[in-house]
C-alpha cells in the first residue's frame, strides 16, 4: 500500500526506514530522498513510525 502518493512511498519502504533511521516523518522521507508535498500523508506516516518504534523497543526488551 502507498502511504505517500505524491512521492510513491510504500508502507514497506517507510517501515524499513523507520527501523534503521530515527526522526519524524519528514526526516524519514528525507532519508528516502523525498520531501512531503501535499502533506496529507504525514499523520499516517507518523503512526507507522510509532508502530515500528514500539516494535523495535519490544524486540530489544525480549532480547534481554
Amino acid at each position: 500500500m502507498y502511504v505517500c502518493i505524491c512521492n510513491a512511498i510504500k508502507e514497506t519502504d517507510l517501515r524499513a526506514a523507520a527501523r534503521c533511521c530515527r526522526g519524524d516523518a519528514e526526516a524519514l522521507y528525507a532519508s528516502l530522498g523525498q520531501t512531503p508535498q501535499c502533506r496529507q500523508c504525514l499523520e499516517e506516516a507518523e503512526e507507522i513510525i510509532a508502530e515500528e518504534s514500539i516494535g523495535g523497543n519490544m524486540a530489544v526488551a525480549t532480547a534481554h
